[in-house]
Parts: structure tokens; sequence; C-alpha cells
């Protein structure tokens, strides 16, 4: 019978559908069928699965992404979610590729422990950051592009117009730009230049009031979310931020402070050869996250004393900087990973001693 065969499925997610195939407990292909990506083709989808036998859990592509809210309705409906990273290149062209191949090999990687990883939960505070600071992320990019366009503008711009800008400090630049009259003779080069750096100008103060609406938001959303890890030496608002969505809203999920070392790629790489023995900077994970360790080590190797000791000590012992850097992200990404698991401990910073 149907409901006494145990069945795995596997889902390989798009805009607008999703291919799903099922899988039996050895391996064999049993069927493939694709759904909307609506409710209703959620649920077509999770009673089709259902349909084959016992789910003993799906692997869904994407989960981040085009996947994520299938996953939340599976995850609400007791089904055990597997995130699922896309096969290499090598695997694809050995094994070809379309829809319903790839969801097979979802389900395929599943059944063979390639794939075990648990989905970001993203239905809490942290998904509300996470998506404040996508906004703020893009705003703060626009306003760099823009005062680059105005002192692009400046410097090409007629000569009694630049020798009245080319001086002023960018504060400064911004307000007198936002203030000023330019004319409407916009056929002639030096008011159109005048209109154009006001127009960039007061983009630029939109922004600028856009982006900290957004830090408000986010200072409110981090205080309550990890105050602790806010107050740790070197920790602002933004690290701590990047550091909590990386672990997100189940932080469980990360087996070890050792895990969580390798999603930061925090974790050491042995790089060692004949009679050398060392270690190198991971290269891989997620690089936000190692750029935010990377952004606390150098905020404590400049203000921190005890950072700056350990630093001066491994200096006269040979040691490069690179490999200083990688030391203190590693001990930074074991003292955050306590605060990020509500294992909460005294404030005193780790500081390495080997």
């Amino acid at each position: 019978m149907a409901d006494e065969t145990a069945v795995i499925g596997g889902v390989d997610t798009h805009t607008d559908f999703h291919q799903a195939a099922v899988i039996d407990p050895i391996g064999r292909h049993l069927a493939t069928q694709a759904f909307p990506t609506t409710p209703d083709g959620y649920h077509r989808l999770l009673g089709w699965l259902c349909s084959h036998g016992e789910v003993i859990a799906v692997g869904v592509e994407g989960t981040g992404a085009y996947g994520s809210e299938l996953a939340r309705y599976l995850q609400d409906n007791q089904i055990t979610v597997i995130e699922v990273d896309r096969p290499d290149r090598r695997a694809r062209r050995a094994g070809g590729k379309s829809d319903p191949i790839d969801a097979y090999a979802a389900a395929t990687a599943v059944l063979t422990g390639r794939a075990g990883g648990i989905p970001k939960a993203r239905d809490g505070i942290v998904e509300a950051i996470r998506t404040l600071r996508v906004v703020r992320r893009s705003a703060v990019k626009a306003r760099t592009q823009i005062i680059n366009q105005i002192r692009s503008l400046i410097i090409t711009a007629p000569g009694e117009v630049r020798e009245q800008l080319r001086t002023l400090p960018p504060a400064q630049l911004i307000k007198h730009l936002a203030r000023s009259r330019p004319g409407t003779q916009t056929s002639e080069p030096a008011c159109a230049v005048k209109i154009a750096l006001r127009r960039l100008a007061r983009r630029h103060q939109y922004l600028t009031a856009e982006i900290n609406d957004a830090d408000a938001e986010l200072q409110t959303l981090m205080t309550e979310a990890a105050p602790e890890l806010v107050a740790l030496p070197g920790v602002g608002i933004e690290t701590a931020a990047q550091l909590l969505i990386t672990a997100g809203d189940n932080p469980e999920r990360l087996a070890s402070e050792a895990s969580f070392a390798h999603l930061c790629a925090a974790a050491p790489v042995p790089a060692s050869s004949g009679r050398t023995n060392r270690h190198r900077l991971n290269r891989g994970g997620d690089r936000r996250a190692n750029h935010a360790l990377h952004m606390i080590a150098l905020v404590r190797m400049r203000y921190d004393q005890r950072t700056q000791a350990y630093v001066a000590r491994r200096t006269a012992e040979g040691m490069s900087k690179k490999d200083i850097l990688r030391c203190l992200k590693r001990f930074i990404a074991r003292e955050v990973y306590k605060y990020l698991t509500y294992q909460h401990t005294p404030s005193k910073p780790l500081i390495p001693t080997a």
C-alpha cells in the first residue's frame, strides 16, 4: 500500500513553477510533476508527494530564494525540509540538465546524505532585520555613486563652476548644491551642469534621510534581538546584524561553533606541504559574514589593548598579518556564536592566548 511506503521528495525551484520528484528508499525514480508557485500549487504539491507514501524528507533547492515560501509551507505541515545545493558543474555535465533531472538529483542528495542542511526559518526578527538591510545597502550604494558622479561633473565642469566647488568638503558641498539656484538656460553648459549637480545633491540628501531612518529601525531591532552581541568590543549594529542574518532565526541548526566558523569562512584551511606546516585564509563560505568578522578584528586591533598585545606577540613570533587576522576571526567567531545561539555568557570578550 502507498501509505506503507516511505518516499523522499526533491524540488527544483523556479519563479513561476516548481518541479517535484519522488524516489523510494533505494533511489528508484517514481514520478515527477510541475506545480505552480501559488498557495494552491503548494497544497497540490504536498498532496501529490503524500500520495506516493510517507514522506521522510523533501530536498529543496534555493530555500533562501525561489523555494523560501515552499519550504515554509512544508515545514508548517510537519514535513522535514533539507536544503540542497546546486550540483557542481562536473556532475551536471555527466548527468545532463533538465528540471526533472534536477528534482531527482535533489531527492537523491537527501537520500545519500550529500545534503543535510536545515534551511533558515525566515519567520522571526532576524528576517525583519535582513529585509531592512537590503534596502539600506542599496541606498548606501546609490549614495556612493551619486557623490562620485558629483565629483566627476565638477572635474569636467566649466572653469567658473569648478573653481567655486572643488575645495568644498563633502557635507558642505551637498548643502551648497542643494540650495543653489542654477537658472533655466539649459542650453548653456555651465547652467546645465549646475542643474545636474543640484538634482544629484537633493537625491543624495533624500538617500541620507532614508539611510538614517533604516539605521534607527535597525538599532531598535538589534537592541531587542541581540543586545549583548552589540555590546561586545568592536561589534557594531551593521556587523552584528550581518552575523545574525548568517545564523538565521533558527541558529540551533548550526551544530557547533566550528560549523558557524566554517559558514563564515573563518575556519583554518590546511596549507601544509613537506616541512611547511601552516594554515591559510578560507576563501569560501558567507563572504558578508567573513567581512563582518574582518571589520570586528580590525577595530579590535586598533582600539582593544589586549588584542593589540596579542598581535604584537604573534608578530614577534614571525606570524604574518594575514595569519594573525585569520586567528583573530576564528576566535571572534567562537565568541559571537555563544550570543547567536542565546547561550549568554559574561560580556568579557575572548582574547586568543595561543
